[in-house]
């Protein structure tokens, strides 16, 4: 089991509940890095802090453990390791090495080491997973469902034009098409904010 120490700069630290299992996190931006796979992908498996990499460095066997590894459910993996921008900047020269070492691992055992900061884990995408992964598990209703798939991948439409075309009450026509983004059976562009004009498709 991983020992969750207090994060030096949130304090945020504990578990996360996925459909494949549970991950721990030790900071807000891990959570929310956590938050973001899960609703990206919901086959995706999260290991927190999954091996040692040890490595030389000025003549002594230094050690590095990354704080993820990713296993997508199509069949990528990746290495992950989580800092926040002014952390990297400041620490980079101390850093250096292990994300080297890092690196050259990843690449002997078929995988690809990366490094998440806030600029790529916080926005809209992360706004997004934070409303719609609640609602996978909610109940829907099936008939209203089966015609907004059917009239978004028969016609250009917007979110406004489906919210419209349901027969149902604007509350009602709005909880299935959100329902159905958060399941992946509708489409929205999630790195912008979703308006009337935001265009749907069925994939």
């Amino acid at each position: 089991m991983r020992r969750i120490p207090l994060s030096h700069r949130s304090h945020v630290t504990g578990f996360q509940a996925l459909a494949t299992g549970t991950a721990e996190h030790e900071s807000a931006l891990e959570r929310d890095f956590v938050t973001l796979v899960s609703f990206m992908d919901a086959g995706a498996v999260v290991t927190a802090q999954p091996m040692t990499i040890w490595f030389e460095h000025e003549g002594r066997q230094r050690r590095y453990t990354p704080d993820f590894r990713v296993d997508w459910g199509d069949g990528r993996c990746e290495i992950i390791e989580i800092k926040y921008r002014k952390d990297l900047r400041d620490g980079w020269r101390r850093f250096r090495p292990a994300f080297a070492a890092a690196r050259l691992w990843a690449r002997g055992n078929g995988a690809r080491f990366r490094i998440a900061t806030e600029r790529g884990i916080r926005g809209s995408r992360l706004d997004a997973a934070k409303r719609l992964l609640p609602l996978r598990r909610a109940p829907i209703d099936t008939a209203l469902a089966e015609r907004a798939v059917a009239h978004a991948r028969a016609h250009a439409v917007s979110f406004g034009d489906l919210v419209d075309d349901l027969p149902a009450t604007r509350e009602v026509a709005l909880a299935v098409i959100w329902r159905l983004i958060a399941r992946g059976a509708l489409a929205v562009d999630l790195t912008a904010p979703i308006t009337a004009e935001t265009p749907v498709t069925a994939p």
